[in-house]
């Protein structure tokens, strides 16, 4: 599908952004025997890091291409990866992106029916996929029409893997995509219910990484650690290709438990992560600190030098900041860590955006997302009278559309070419970004008065017996209502004799009530009766964030 041409403004066109393989070839030229991946594998009780260099990288992918090629890939043909990161699968994205194909990242979570619909849907070619799930897999190849193979991206019994198929040398095709040309289809996490092929463009990403590599200071010694999987766009672009554009190293887990042991094997210097982590990390600390009354002296008095400490002995000296996406860092959290000397930058962006529209200061006020990156445009749209409105955006970053999709395309962009973000913020006097929450999950009530369910979840989350919560608008009671459904913390319900249902939502209710205390009157629930509590934990998305669409049109009861 071609770009509609008033989405891209005419500064955009004026100047030329490298492709991808031109800048991970640079990248080669420049750092090929240096590492650029290091990934922590467990044997036998064991923790051993698996590297592999930019030549390697390179090489392997050329390899691949040439197999791709052979199978009568052709450039433009979407190639499927299904898998958490591995060496294979990003030797699969550098195949892809040498053939001039089209990387399709799928989350490595979606059940068949879920895969065999995407994959039918942009017609893939080939399908890579985690070796445990090829045994489920591999049939699609016989179900889905064009579909030529299912490869295993690491081996397996029984499996064909991607390290079978590798020829030991070939003719590596010698395409050399457009900067306009699709790289990248980015399928959106569907919390709504209603996933989107967003389209990017090797423009899109490779000058969302340009401007974000202006912004923040990354070069060859960093080591970055990223706990943000590649088929999300945010780990896509920022975790894993940022970090190659400049000669640094990229390690991914997903072990949380053995996060510190990994970072101190690497020496990393930048931690990427999604909110999530950074709330447990403090909620930690926190307790650390409240645990004796030296520490709580040390935090008042000289927090920069508890958090030297901190750092020395979680991370090591070498360490530099934190970076922070994918959904909304709550400003108690940055203010405490930066207030401790370590520097948190946050990202603000969706998948159509490459994903990066505003990125904060690893010391900035806290509650901003930043100012706009360099040849991003940030606009509100109708704003009230406090300055919020819809977040409008404009740049080189922003996706060409939604796959075979023209009239939601046109829905999300304006006359003249602002992309709607869905998102409700204020710029303040210095052109920083703030968010409130989404503009869908916005709940107004009768008397004008708008309630965002992000800043309310908040206060709750940090009720101890709250495992997870969503708040939504209630309209049971003939008005619109702020409503909350909870899924408790039972181990520590049981702690203290809990094990009813009506006897935790009793307990939650007294600790709402004193929770609340903190919010605007409006924005509290106005009883128990607003109050549910839910017997299984809530489906997300893969940045953790709850399906709302599955819940706030039929709540589930208690």
């Amino acid at each position: 599908m071609s770009n509609p041409k008033h989405y891209v403004t005419t500064e955009v066109r004026s100047r030329r952004y490298p492709t991808i393989p031109e800048f991970l070839a640079r990248a080669v030229r420049t750092y090929g025997e240096r590492v650029a991946l290091r990934l922590p594998l467990a044997h036998e009780g064991r923790l051993t890091i698996q590297e592999t260099t930019y030549r390697e990288l390179w090489d392997l992918g050329g390899r691949l291409a040439a197999w791709l090629a052979a199978r009568g890939v052709e450039p433009g043909d979407r190639v499927a990866l299904l898998s958490k990161p591995s060496r294979g699968w990003a030797v699969a994205f550098v195949a892809i992106q040498r053939l001039g194909a089209v990387a399709m990242p799928l989350d490595a979570s979606l059940q068949v029916a879920e895969v065999r619909r995407l994959l039918a849907e942009a017609e893939a070619a080939v399908l890579f996929c985690a070796p445990e799930r090829y045994a489920e897999l591999s049939g699609l190849a016989k179900e889905v029409p064009g579909l030529r193979e299912v490869v295993a991206l690491e081996e397996a019994v029984g499996a064909l893997s991607l390290w079978d198929v590798l020829p030991e040398a070939g003719r590596v095709p010698e395409y050399k995509p457009d900067p306009e040309d699709l790289a990248v289809l980015m399928y959106t996490s569907g919390t709504t219910g209603d996933a989107k092929g967003v389209m990017l463009c090797h423009r899109n990403i490779t000058a969302n990484i340009e401007a974000m590599l202006k912004v923040i200071q990354v070069g060859p010694e960093d080591r970055a650690l990223t706990i943000v999987p590649w088929y999300h766009i945010y780990g896509l672009t920022a975790s894993f290709l940022a970090p190659l554009w400049v000669g640094a190293s990229v390690t991914y887990t997903d072990d949380y438990r053995n996060l510190i042991p990994i970072a101190q094997k690497v020496g990393v210097t930048i931690l990427i992560g999604v909110p999530k982590l950074y709330h447990g990390l403090w909620r930690r600390l926190s307790d650390n600190i409240q645990s004796s009354l030296a520490k709580r002296l040390l935090f008042r008095l000289a927090p920069r030098l508890l958090g030297k400490l901190v750092k020395k002995k979680l991370l090591g000296e070498q360490f530099r900041f934190f970076i922070s996406g994918g959904a909304p860092l709550h400003p108690e959290v940055a203010g405490a860590l930066r207030r401790m000397g370590l520097g948190i930058l946050e990202g603000y962006g969706l998948t159509e955006t490459a994903p990066v529209l505003t990125l904060s200061g690893p010391f900035d006020l806290p509650g901003t997302v930043g100012k706009p990156l360099p040849g991003v445009q940030i606009k509100i749209d109708l704003p009230d009278a406090e300055g919020f409105g819809e977040v409008l955006a404009r740049g080189p970053n922003v996706m060409l559309g939604y796959f075979r999709n023209p009239r939601r395309t046109q829905e999300v962009f304006t006359e003249d070419g602002w992309f709607r973000t869905g998102d409700v913020g204020r710029l303040d006097r210095e052109g920083r970004l703030f968010l409130v929450g989404r503009k869908k999950n916005m709940i107004m009530l009768e008397s004008g008065k708008k309630v965002y369910p992000e800043e309310v979840e908040w206060e709750f989350s940090r009720i101890p017996e709250v495992a997870e919560v969503l708040v939504y608008e209630d309209t049971s009671r003939g008005q619109p209502m702020v409503a909350a459904m909870v899924y408790p913390n039972w181990d520590l319900l049981r702690q203290q004799g809990i094990t009813t249902a009506e006897q935790a939502r009793d307990f939650l209710w007294e600790k709402i009530k004193e929770a609340q205390q903190n919010l605007a009157p409006f924005k509290r629930l106005r009883d128990k009766e607003a109050l549910l509590v839910v017997a299984e934990p809530f489906q997300k998305s893969t940045k953790q964030e709850i399906k709302r669409h599955l819940y706030v049109n039929r709540p589930v009861r208690r």
